[in-house]
């Protein structure tokens, strides 16, 4: 077993070179300003293998990078897995940070997360869950034996690593929730991996989430490490959920789950830890519960605790013997709405991701609401409006135009994310530059 810990201490090997480099300093530096100009030429190219390169798709300014200047050197541009993940996750961990973890249902949404952490200067966890997954690969598609679900996960991560590179940011590329029915979704994911490992020597994902919450502990632990027997041959990380998350998402229904059951207890974490701990290279963080729940709730309904994780930090510590305080990685489900001071606890107690889907699917609708509200007289019919009974109202009505309304509504929500995370400023790239040659009004951008 690597603790996240004792892996980050390990040197980073790179995956296999690209047998042309097809960026040259020249390229790197052809777009960029000056000050931007010494930062990219500091920083110096990436010399292993790129997905623009297997693309033929252009790789110049931050996408070309080898790496960056506030985080480990094996941490680069795009998807990251192996070492690379784990020196990030305990740089997180280090410098109490939590990474955002978002759930993404279409490549809008894939695309809003990409330019929301270049915006923030940070790494993104970008997530599909097994109903994202289907409705990535189209509603209409057959979802016997989960095709569908295994067909969407697989595109929508094809599309994450050929635009994370074109956005400059480190991604973690990562599946929610997967209880004991869903498994066959996880195998064919894994199956996708284990051939995309052959051929570039890292998998195809991140990592994956095993939920077996309400099965009981030992099936729990004992399927999670065989799980984590195979996803370790890849270099791959588990995350593991202990306790139930209260509420209800993707069709997932805990609102009336036994309180007790929102409580994880020092010694069931100690259980998981011990036994995942002994798998060979085995990485795993856990989702424990400390009264988590997904959706936004009235104040004074969701009693988080975050005092479960140090309690539990601190009872490891001591049966391992560690010098590392915080020798568990835990993760925070049910992160929207959640109080800040609880936030900022959590985190000090060794969470290094927290999941927000409920705030971000609210901020998607609204930035679609306002749009309608502030468009409506242009979007009652395709001829007409208060500029005349002969006007056209296409530019208006273009899905384009409305959804990226919706796109920069959940933009401005993921920075207030990233604040809350103390997650801005990570990668040390400075501001992003304006895009240049963005396409006008009349060619797909929000009506004037």
């Amino acid at each position: 077993m690597l603790t996240l810990s004792a892996a980050a201490a390990l040197a980073y090997s790179p995956t296999v070179a690209a047998p042309h480099a097809r960026t040259s300093a020249a390229s790197v530096s052809s777009r960029a300003s000056a000050p931007r100009l010494g930062l990219l030429q500091k920083l110096g190219l990436r010399r292993g293998a790129r997905f623009a390169d297997d693309l033929g798709l252009p790789c110049v300014d931050e996408c070309a990078v080898a790496s960056y200047p506030n985080l480990p050197p094996s941490v680069h541009p795009g998807v990251v897995t192996g070492q690379a993940l784990v020196d990030l996750l305990q740089h997180a961990k280090e410098n109490r940070y939590a990474i955002p973890a978002v759930n993404c249902v279409t490549s809008s949404s894939v695309n809003t997360c990409l330019e929301a952490a270049r915006k923030a200067d940070a790494p993104i966890i970008i997530q599909f869950s097994s109903g994202g997954s289907q409705f990535y690969a189209g509603k209409g598609l057959d979802n016997t034996d989960y095709k569908a679900a295994i067909a969407g996960a697989v595109s929508g991560a094809y599309h994450v690593r050929a635009m994370a590179e074109q956005y400059g940011v480190p991604v973690i590329l990562h599946t929610d929730h997967c209880a004991k029915n869903l498994l066959p979704w996880l195998d064919g994911m894994l199956a996708a991996s284990e051939r995309y490992y052959a051929a570039h020597r890292e998998p195809l994902f991140s990592s994956h989430m095993i939920d077996l919450s309400e099965e009981p502990l030992e099936e729990n632990i004992d399927i999670c490490v065989s799980y984590l027997q195979r996803m370790a041959k890849l270099d791959m990380l588990l995350e593991m959920e202990l306790g139930i998350t209260g509420g209800e998402e993707d069709r997932v229904d805990n609102e009336d789950a036994n309180p007790e059951d929102l409580y994880s207890k020092p010694e069931e974490i100690w259980q998981v830890y011990e036994k995942l701990s002994a798998v060979p290279n085995g990485r795993f963080t856990v989702a424990a519960a400390f009264g988590n729940v997904h959706g936004v709730y009235a104040p004074g309904n969701v009693e988080l605790d975050p005092e479960i994780l140090g309690n539990a930090q601190t009872f490891i510590a001591d049966k391992v013997s560690s010098s590392d305080a915080k020798p568990v990685s835990f993760v925070f489900h049910g992160g929207s709405g959640s109080d800040l001071k609880d936030i900022k606890q959590a985190i000090d107690y060794g969470v290094v991701k927290m999941n927000i889907d409920t705030d971000t699917q609210w901020s998607y609708w609204d930035g679609i609401r306002a749009y309608y509200k502030k468009y409506e007289p242009y979007l009652n019919s395709q001829i007409g409006n208060p500029d005349g009974a002969d006007k056209p109202n296409k530019k208006f009505y273009d899905p384009r135009a409305c959804l990226r309304s919706a796109e920069d509504s959940t933009n401005a929500r993921l920075q207030q994310c990233f604040e809350d995370l103390n997650c801005v400023g990570i990668l040390g790239l400075g501001d992003m530059p304006p895009p240049q040659n963005v396409l006008g009004p009349r060619r797909g951008a929000l009506p004037c």
